[in-house]
């Protein structure tokens, strides 16, 4: 009973389902018993003119009832339907029982009017008459007969109620039902929504009642968006502006290595300049991050995974030569998937990048596509340590490193990948490339292999 109790606080379909049917059923009750009360009070009343219209043609015709002499029993009649007449007063000379054929032993002090006599045990309802001529009459039923065709009358009044709430009832629950459906698929609209996707929700469908929330909504997404755009603009402003004294430094620092020096501030010079290229190469990526969360546009036409593994090779190629990483990719499919061609070197190469960076020296890096199930499937493999199963859902945040990594970085390739991902509709899957050892990182990206107005177009 609790849980019901608190199910309907939570819910108001549920609420205004169970108090609906609880009304139907307390209206359906009462009409449905006054209707068998009615009934039956009218049947009652038609049998007792039934018996007035007896007397009244034994009255109008001045027939006289004569006593039964012997069984008067028809042969298949109803002894229980039989309408008796008789004189008041009169006894049974014939011995003929009440069930064949006889008289009721009826007193002559019975006033004018109905009755209802109990006699040998059975209940009957009596109408007693004084003709013109003087003679009182009664004309009599048995009750139990005149009961049963009352009841079913009643029944038969009352059987529309018992047929028609159950429909009802589920009219009602399939009604409800359907009026918050809108509600339904509006949070469906806005749960399978991309963390990009901040565009109003369409409230032109939904119920009055419901457009004030519908309203608020759009105002939180809003803000949300302005929020996010404050940001994203603040993040690639002060990357630009930083930018400039970084290379204003580094521009010193190549004047300064020129300079005669001790060795021991040649090797300073050196961190120094190192220092440098990593604040570089931090702002180089959170451009990137900006450009990724703050693009809008879809590509208009398919980009091939091949030419953007040889672009993304000949960029890191140095890097890997310099730590003598075996690098290369295996077989010779290609694909052609529905993405930018900016957006698809940024997920390879910082892929690619993380990769030759915690491979040991002289690892391996493996780079692959193919295409199944209407999906170009790329993959990244390196010999590394991989990555813990408890901190792969932690990798794609902004600036989080893996614990115990002594490799120099930013901590946000992974979280550029993921947001370009999300983006253009793409599927990141982690896994070790040595499941046995549990070592090694494979890296596999699922991306639609055409575009979504073709695929509407031909029906896939």
């Amino acid at each position: 009973m609790d849980g019901l109790q608190r199910r309907l606080n939570e819910s108001i379909q549920l609420k205004l389902s169970f108090t609906l049917a609880l009304a139907i059923l307390v209206v359906a009750i009462v009409a449905g018993v006054f209707s068998f009360l009615s009934a039956l009070d009218e049947a009652h009343e038609l049998q007792d003119d039934v018996l007035r219209q007896v007397g009244q043609l034994m009255d109008r015709q001045r027939l006289s009832p004569v006593p039964p002499t012997t069984d008067t029993r028809v042969k298949d009649a109803n002894e229980e339907s039989r309408v008796i007449v008789q004189r008041l007063g009169e006894a049974n000379r014939s011995g003929v029982d009440v069930d064949a054929g006889g008289t009721l032993p009826l007193p002559a002090t019975l006033s004018d009017g109905l009755h209802t006599l109990e006699v040998g045990g059975e209940t009957f309802r009596v109408l007693v008459k004084t003709t013109a001529a003087g003679e009182r009459i009664g004309v009599a039923q048995e009750a139990g007969f005149r009961n049963e065709i009352a009841r079913d009358g009643a029944l038969r009044t009352v059987m529309p109620f018992l047929i028609l709430v159950p429909v009802l009832l589920l009219i009602v629950a399939d009604l409800v039902r359907k009026m918050f459906r809108p509600i339904s698929a509006l949070s469906r609209e806005i749960d399978q929504r991309a963390d990009q996707e901040l565009h109003p929700v369409e409230d032109r469908h939904l119920p009055l009642e419901v457009r004030p929330f519908a309203v608020a909504i759009n105002r939180l997404l809003a803000r949300v968006g302005q929020s996010m755009e404050s940001q994203r603009r603040f993040v690639a402003d002060a990357a630009h502006e930083l930018r400039s004294p970084l290379t204003a430094l580094s521009l010193q620092a190549e004047r300064l290595a020129e300079a005669d020096m001790s060795s021991l501030a040649r090797e300073r010079l050196t961190v120094l300049r190192q220092g440098i290229e990593r604040g570089r190469s931090l702002l180089d990526q959170l451009l990137t991050l900006a450009r990724a969360e703050s693009a809008t546009d879809l590509p208009n036409s398919p980009v091939s995974v091949q030419s953007v593994y040889r672009r993304v090779l000949e960029d890191l190629m140095p890097l890997a030569e310099a730590r003598h990483i075996d690098i290369g990719v295996e077989g010779t499919q290609d694909a052609e998937v529905w993405a930018s061609e900016l957006d698809m070197i940024a997920v390879v190469k910082n892929l690619v990048d993380n990769a030759i960076r915690y491979t040991p020296e002289g690892g391996r890096v493996d780079l692959s596509v193919d295409v199944s199930d209407g999906k170009a499937k790329l993959r990244i493999e390196d010999n590394g340590p991989g990555i813990p199963l408890a901190e792969r859902d932690r990798v794609f945040d902004p600036f989080y490193r893996t614990l115990g990594s002594e490799q120099i970085g930013s901590g946000l390739g992974l979280s550029i990948v993921q947001t370009i991902a999300n983006r253009i509709g793409a599927e990141i899957r982690l896994d070790f490339s040595d499941r046995a050892k549990q070592t090694g990182l494979s890296v596999t990206v699922l991306f639609p292999v055409i575009a979504p107005s073709l695929a509407l177009r031909f029906g896939d």
